[in-house]
């Protein structure tokens, strides 16, 4: 698993962009579509129109890393195909990563502690 800096924000982009793009059509992408800073040390998603490819973008300090992802079988949850982006929970990001409908998680309360009676 892919560990990243604490604080680092997720967003997903809701809608298909080109596969074909690199580093750079993808950061202009993150710039001029979700209005946001590439180089901001935040992780953005993006998926290919059949909803089985995933690529991630991610600005560690030193250069841009892109990751990628194909479903072998199935496809990604996505959320509906709309202009913008989403905002998700590193938990989030790790169930859809791994092809799980990231949308049925629901956090719990922690534990209470006990208390001495």
């Amino acid at each position: 698993m892919i560990q990243f800096a604490a604080g680092t924000r997720v967003h997903l982009a809701c809608r298909p962009v080109d596969m074909r793009k690199g580093f750079d059509g993808l950061a202009a992408q993150v710039a001029n579509v979700l209005r946001a800073d590439p180089f901001g040390g935040h992780l953005f998603l993006f998926r290919g129109k059949r909803g089985d490819y995933l690529k991630c973008l991610y600005w560690d300090g030193s250069g841009l890393c892109m990751f990628a992802k194909r479903l072998d079988k199935g496809r990604f949850v996505w959320p509906p195909i709309v202009d913008g982006k989403m905002a998700l929970t590193p938990a989030q990001m790790a169930l859809l990563v791994e092809g799980i409908d990231w949308r049925r998680t629901i956090q719990i309360d922690p534990p209470m502690a006990p208390t001495a009676v």
